[in-house]
C-alpha cells in the first residue's frame, strides 16, 4: 500500500503509520458497533483498484461515496474524478467523519445514506452518475437494506452505475431486481476477499 496515487488509506506518510492507524480503528469500531462496521480492517488496494476500474470517469459528473469509513476509496475518487464533477460522501459514524474531514480538506462528509436523495435536494442537485459504496448491506436488517437501496436506485440517473463490494453473494438478487445489468467480480486480496458488483440502471 504505497501508491500514493491511489490515496488509500496506506498511502500516506510511513512516519505516521496510517495503516496500522486505520486498521486500530476500524478494528475498535467494529468491536463497539458490529452492527454498523461491516469489517475488521480498512478495505485493500487491490479491491480499491477493482472497485474504481468499474466507474466510468469520463462521464461521471456526480458521484457520491457511501459509506467512506476511512477513505481507503476516497482518495482515489478524488484523484480520478473530472475537475468539475461534484463529489461528496455520506458517513455515520462520527469518529470516521472526523477522520475524513482532517485527512481531505473541504471534503464534503453527510450523515445518513437513508437521506441522500434529500442531500441532493438540499444542494440542487437531479439524479447522480455513479454511486460508490462500502455500505456493509449484510448486516443490515432487511428493512434498512431496502430503504438504502431505493435510495440509490431513485438517485442514480438513467445509465447511472452502483458499485459496491460484499463478502458474500447474498445481495445480488436484490440488485437484479432494481438494476438492468449487474456484474459480478472477485479479490481475493482483501480482508476479507470481496465481490465486486457493478450496476447500471
Amino acid at each position: 500500500m504505497i501508491d500514493s496515487s491511489l490515496c488509500h488509506a496506506g498511502c500516506f506518510s510511513p512516519r505516521r503509520s496510517p495503516l496500522i492507524t486505520d486498521m486500530i480503528v476500524f478494528l475498535k469500531r467494529f468491536l463497539s458497533e458490529p452492527g454498523r462496521v461491516g469489517s475488521v480492517a480498512p478495505s485493500s488496494r487491490f479491491l480499491c483498484k477493482e472497485m474504481m476500474k468499474r466507474v466510468p470517469w469520463h462521464a461521471a459528473r456526480t458521484i457520491v461515496e457511501l459509506g467512506p469509513g476511512t477513505g481507503a476509496f476516497t482518495g482515489a475518487i478524488l484523484r480520478k474524478k473530472r475537475p468539475d464533477a461534484i463529489f461528496f460522501v455520506i458517513e455515520r459514524d462520527l469518529q470516521f467523519r472526523k477522520l475524513l474531514e482532517s485527512r481531505f480538506p473541504g471534503l464534503i462528509v453527510k450523515r445518513e445514506a437513508m437521506q441522500l436523495n434529500s442531500y441532493l435536494a438540499e444542494m440542487k442537485l437531479e439524479q447522480v452518475d455513479a454511486i460508490i459504496s462500502g455500505l456493509p448491506f449484510a448486516i443490515f436488517s432487511p428493512e434498512l437494506r431496502t430503504a438504502i437501496l431505493d435510495e440509490v436506485v431513485k438517485a442514480l440517473a438513467p445509465g447511472g452505475v452502483f458499485v459496491t463490494f460484499q463478502y458474500s453473494l447474498q445481495l445480488h438478487d436484490e440488485l437484479q431486481q432494481r438494476f438492468s445489468t449487474v456484474e459480478i467480480g472477485f479479490t481475493a486480496l482483501n480482508i476479507p476477499p470481496a465481490f465486486i458488483y457493478m450496476c447500471r440502471k
